[in-house]
């Protein structure tokens, strides 16, 4: 019987796009959190049936990298939390603007 392969491309993408979109208010959460769900989910059936697939250690390190891009975009979201709690919108903005004249006013 041939061993079957589990599918770390779709979790590596799932953690990329989740990293990429980090910046974005912690939006990374969404990808991050559904590939570490799906690896989670792929190792569980490997470990019950560990004779029939071949790259486990694969998915465990794709496991691994799902779950530090889901810890940074907690820390983002956190971090987002945070920004509001103290500042505020308005002081965003102000910021915000002042960066805005700042930089028309080199150009």
């Amino acid at each position: 019987m041939e061993k079957q392969k589990l599918n770390t491309t779709l979790i590596y993408v799932l953690s990329i796009l989740g990293f990429l979109c980090c910046c974005f208010f912690g939006l990374g959460i969404i990808p991050s959190g559904i590939a570490f769900f799906i690896s989670n989910k792929q190792l569980k059936e490997a470990y019950a049936d560990h004779e029939n697939y071949e790259n486990i250690e694969a998915m465990k390190t794709a496991k691994i990298v799902a779950l530090v891009v889901f810890i940074i975009n907690i820390l983002m979201v956190m971090r987002v939390i945070y920004v509001f709690a103290t500042v505020g919108y308005d002081g965003i903005m102000e910021q915000y603007n002042a960066a805005m004249e700042e930089w028309q006013r080199n150009q």
